[in-house]
């Protein structure tokens, strides 16, 4: 899909390490080891995405996967978007694009996700994908700070769903699949 930001699709693992320093300038994500989002970007393209600038560098990612106890929810993990795309809708066109890939798929009822009471972003980009869905939300506790062997705000779970078909697209605007495939050396 063709955004004003770039072009969305799925991850390749040459999308790693860019997804690694998205994550790490984000000052706000968790970050996990550089070969994980490698690992991420290899085994779970078909549950995330990237946006990829004119040039093919991810500028923004959404990573997720389908919850193996319950084979139509997609659980979120991962969202950012480089610090100077912030604020233009990139994330939820990115939450719009994953679904309805997955749903053309027909693999996916609900979303879930978790998000600390303090990420009012987050908050306001998962509401809104919800309203943008027709889809309801539940919220609830899931891992209370307590949990976390580190400093770590308890994490409250949203599940979003059932979803409704997804929105029409933007006039000139289509969901278009795309995946970039490259040998990789071994």
């Amino acid at each position: 899909m063709a955004t004003p930001e770039g072009h969305i699709g799925e991850p390749t693992v040459e999308d790693g390490a860019s997804v690694w320093r998205i994550a790490r300038d984000s000052h706000v994500l968790d970050v996990n080891s550089s070969y994980s989002y490698l690992l991420w970007c290899r085994d779970f393209a078909a549950t995330s995405a990237v946006t990829r600038d004119e040039s093919g560098m991810a500028v923004a990612f959404v990573t997720g996967y389908i919850r193996p106890e319950q084979p139509g929810t997609l659980v979120i993990w991962q969202i950012a978007v480089d610090g100077d795309r912030r604020g233009r809708g990139l994330a939820g066109a990115m939450l719009d694009h994953l679904t309805a890939r997955l749903r053309s798929r027909s693999v996916l009822q609900c979303m879930e996700t978790t998000i600390s009471a303090e990420n009012e972003a987050s908050q306001r980009l998962f509401l809104s994908f919800a309203a943008r869905h027709g889809a309801s939300v539940e919220r609830e506790p899931l891992f209370p700070a307590r949990l976390f062997p580190d400093a770590h705000d308890s994490e409250h779970l949203y599940r979003i769903g059932p979803l409704a078909q997804p929105p029409p697209s933007a006039p000139g605007t289509q969901y278009s699949e795309t995946r970039r495939t490259r040998s990789v050396p071994s």
